[in-house]
Order: C-alpha cells, then sequence, then structure tokens
C-alpha cells in the first residue's frame, strides 16, 4: 500500500509543479502583454484563473495525503491514548465526509450538470465542466488519502501501538 501512495505522491507532485509552472507563464505572459505590449491577451486571463482553480485544489489533495494541510490541534496535543485516537478517528471521518459528499459527489454533480448545459469559456471555448472538474477530482485524491489514513488509526490500533 505504501508503493501505490508513494506513486499518487509523486503524480501529484509533478502535477502540481506542471499546474503551477503553466500558471506563473500565463500571469507573467499577462503582465508582459499589459503593459509592456499595451494590449492585453485575455486568453491567458482566463486560463490563469482556470489553472489558479485546479492548483489550489489539487495542492490541497496533495497536501492532505502529505499531513500538512491546515490543522488545529490544540485539542490533540492536550490528549493522550485512547481519547486523543478517538478524537483522530472523528476528525478523519469529519475529513472524509467533506471529500466525499461536498467535493466528489457535489463537485461531480456541479460538472456534470454545467457539461450538460454545454456551458463554454468565453475567451477559450473550454467546456466549464471541465473546469469544475477540478471539484471531484481533488475530492477523490483526498478520499484515498484520508481512507488510507483511517485503515492506518485501525490497524495501529489494533496492534496496539
Amino acid at each position: 500500500m505504501s508503493k501505490i501512495v508513494r506513486l499518487v505522491n509523486q503524480a501529484m507532485a509533478i502535477f502540481s509543479v506542471l499546474l503551477s509552472a503553466v500558471l506563473v507563464v500565463c500571469v507573467v505572459w499577462q503582465v508582459i502583454s499589459r503593459y509592456v505590449l499595451g494590449a492585453p491577451s485575455i486568453v491567458t486571463d482566463e486560463l490563469a484563473r482556470f489553472l489558479f482553480m485546479w492548483v489550489g485544489l489539487i495542492g490541497a489533495a496533495y497536501a492532505t495525503g502529505l499531513k500538512r494541510h491546515l490543522a488545529i490541534d490544540l485539542l490533540l496535543l492536550k490528549m493522550q491514548g485512547k481519547n486523543k485516537t478517538s478524537l483522530e478517528v472523528v476528525i478523519l471521518l469529519v475529513m472524509i465526509f467533506f471529500a466525499g459528499y461536498i467535493l466528489l459527489y457535489g463537485g461531480g454533480n456541479l460538472a456534470w450538470d454545467t457539461h450538460l448545459t454545454g456551458q463554454v469559456s468565453p475567451s477559450l471555448g473550454i467546456d466549464m465542466g471541465l473546469v469544475y472538474l477540478c471539484l471531484p477530482v481533488s475530492g477523490a485524491i483526498m478520499l484515498f488519502y484520508l481512507l488510507i489514513d483511517l485503515i492506518g488509526k485501525f490497524s495501529s490500533e489494533r496492534k496496539g501501538i
């Protein structure tokens, strides 16, 4: 299982870096075209917005996998033993609900409904369902990481660790 997690981590890192690099190129070109050439590029403006959505959500999924997501752990730091493990499981279950219901299910419905309506972006002509696909994709990746963590909690508890 750790080999699969390592592969997913590598893929997420590469994908995030590529998206970020394209985003930076788009923003730099936007600045050059606006202030140097005097003719702002509408295409890069729209592409930068869409890439920012993807970078943010895929980056959040990757941060979840690395356990580097934003967390307020004051209560966890004060707890020990079974109480701490129980609270960690509750937190994981809440995160699983969010990733599954809000991102995967809700985001999937949004992407599908938007695709069915035929909505396209004004400048690029991209199907907006593809743009909104970042929601269920990030939700699925988060679910993968969170379920691995939950399984790890139960297996370590079973071993008495």
